[in-house]
């Protein structure tokens, strides 16, 4: 799917059913998208992410963090791929690429899980995000910066697929009953060498903190 580059006058469904996925194109000049690429490659505490896999735990190539507001003063605890994460305060940029989000999305949000792909040859498997951490049927936001790269959407039945790149400073929100019905991946490519960051800001439900 080829979709316009710069911010878009209004949002496209990139989804044909079962499921709504907004496209906003690029929500920020590229000055300010390359500025807070690399504030987050400096100021993040990136960590090799874990999961569990037939009962070991595994280290990824790729890095994550996870960020979220506080409750009562503590940090947020979030399970995912059978691990449990204690979240790390928002920055300062954080917060500033929140409230935009928010005000392009419509929506608020108290977490952000950040992943950083060194190469294309880090991605993600499909997958569909249903922790029960998350509020039901919730606004997912993804913010991308650093280099473009291919996201790609799977249904569950059809298997058809949906795909599009990913520009820095783009916005892809999705949300309604997406993660019931549709998969999403971000597919490794041996053609591009440089590295991604992918912001994805969440709202837990009922937070946990430990």
């Amino acid at each position: 799917m080829d979709l316009f580059s710069a911010l878009l006058d209004e949002p496209i469904n990139i989804l044909p059913h079962d499921g709504v996925v907004h496209y906003y194109g690029e929500i920020m000049p590229l000055s300010d998208s390359e500025h807070y690429f690399q504030r987050l490659l400096s100021t993040i505490d990136w960590r090799c992410d874990q999961a569990l896999v037939l009962g070991k735990i595994i280290a990824t190539k790729r890095k994550v963090a996870w960020c979220a507001d506080t409750l009562n003063g503590k940090p947020f605890s979030y399970s995912y791929s059978g691990v449990t994460k204690q979240s790390l305060p928002f920055t300062d940029e954080l917060r500033a690429l929140k409230k935009l989000v928010e005000h392009h999305s419509n929506a608020s949000y108290n977490s952000c899980l950040l992943n950083l792909y060194h190469s294309g040859e880090e991605g993600m498997a499909w997958h569909s995000d249903g922790e029960t951490e998350l509020a039901k049927q919730g606004a997912i936001a993804s913010l991308s910066f650093g280099v473009e790269r291919k996201f790609a959407f799977k249904h569950k039945e059809s298997k058809q697929v949906v795909a599009l790149s990913l520009k820095p400073g783009s916005l892809l929100v999705m949300k309604g009953a997406t993660q019931q019905h549709w998969l999403h991946r971000l597919p490794p490519t041996k053609k591009v060498s440089e590295p991604r960051i992918n912001l994805t800001f969440r709202t837990i439900d009922k937070p946990e903190v430990s």
